[in-house]
Order: structure tokens, then sequence, then C-alpha cells
């Protein structure tokens, strides 16, 4: 059955639907990896410096463990405008933290970022004939607003929402409003269907 696919905070379902992907009806993007913003803002960078370095994931992550240090620009203070809860943050962070495995994919991951694996995804989104919703931070600081624009301009049914008095994590800081689109643009596009998934 058709889907409305969510996305937050990673590029995924930019990827899924450049190649066409019959199971998404319609589509919400909120603000995330595009164009060659990847790896993502001064966090991003960070990390992935990170793990290209003897050590250097190991030494990034223990230094999460440090509830101040967190809320910096290289942890989370630059993804959400309200402080995020530290036993909120303790759970978020606490799989990388203890288990190697997880750290392992993390530094596989962020090692062999590839940047033109979104370029030429944004270039084949022209092609996505569905409704999108692209719901983006006017404030970011991580996932430029002018992304969110050029998104929503180059997707044939795409429509921007310019969200005011947030970051990136849009579902923390305003999850009311969010939620409120991400509603109206199902009602209005489905007919009457409303799966949605998220990612």
């Amino acid at each position: 059955m058709p889907a409305t696919l969510v996305e937050n905070d990673t590029a995924m379902s930019q990827v899924l639907c450049a190649d066409g992907c019959d199971r998404v009806a319609r589509l919400v993007i909120t603000s995330c990896e595009a164009f060659d913003n990847y790896p993502p803002g001064l966090p991003g960078k960070a990390i992935a410096l990170a793990a290209k370095l003897p050590g250097g994931l190991f030494l990034a992550t223990r230094q999460l463990r440090i509830r101040w240090l967190r809320r910096g620009p290289l942890g989370f203070g630059w993804m959400a405008k309200r402080p995020i809860a530290d036993d909120e943050l303790d759970r978020w962070l606490r799989p990388l933290l203890t288990q190697g495995e997880i750290r392992r994919d993390l530094r596989k991951y962020a090692a062999n970022l590839d940047r033109s694996v979104l370029v030429v995804s944004a270039e084949r989104l022209r092609d996505f004939d569905r409704p999108v919703l692209v719901v983006w931070a006017r404030e970011d600081r991580v996932m430029p607003p002018a992304h969110g624009r050029a998104l929503a301009e180059l997707l044939p049914q795409g429509r921007l929402v310019e969200v005011e008095d947030s970051y990136t994590l849009i579902p923390h800081d305003q999850p009311g409003r969010l939620a409120r689109e991400i509603r109206a643009f199902v009602a209005e596009a489905s007919g009457g269907e409303r799966e949605i998934a998220g990612s």
C-alpha cells in the first residue's frame, strides 16, 4: 500500500525517491542533509574527521559523556534551539557510548561519505512526480535554509513551509507545528489515505 514517507535529519528518503520507489505516495522532508551539505554542518564534519583518525571516533564519543560539551556547536547545541533534556540525550547516545559495534558501523559510514550521492539524488528528484512537503527551520544553523527552498523548487509537486523558532530538530523544537503541517498535507494530498511511515 502506498505510504507517506516522513524524513527527519537524514537524507535517505531523497536517495530512495530519486530512484522512483512506487511505494511512496507522498513525501515529507524536514530540515536534513541536501545537495553538498554532507556531512552536515560543523557537527557532521567533526564526526567525519574523527572517523578518519585512529582513535578519533572513540575520543569524540567519549566527549559526549560530558553534558556541557554535548550542548555546544560540535554536539547538539546547533541542532535544537531548545535544550534537549539530559536524560533524553543519554538515551539517544547510550548505544553509541556502550556498544563497540555501533561505533564500528558509524566509523565505516562516516569515513566513507560521498557527498556526490546527494548532489546526484537532488538532480534526479526532478522526476519525482508525487506531492512533497518540505518543512525547514528558518533559523537552521546546520542545514542551510536555502537548501530547503531549493529542494521545494526543484520538486515538481514540492511545497515549502518554513518554521520559525526552531533549528534542525523541528520535532523537538516545534512538534505541534510539524504535526499540524503533516496532517494537513496528508489530508490534502491523500484523498483519505492515512498511512504514514517515518525515517
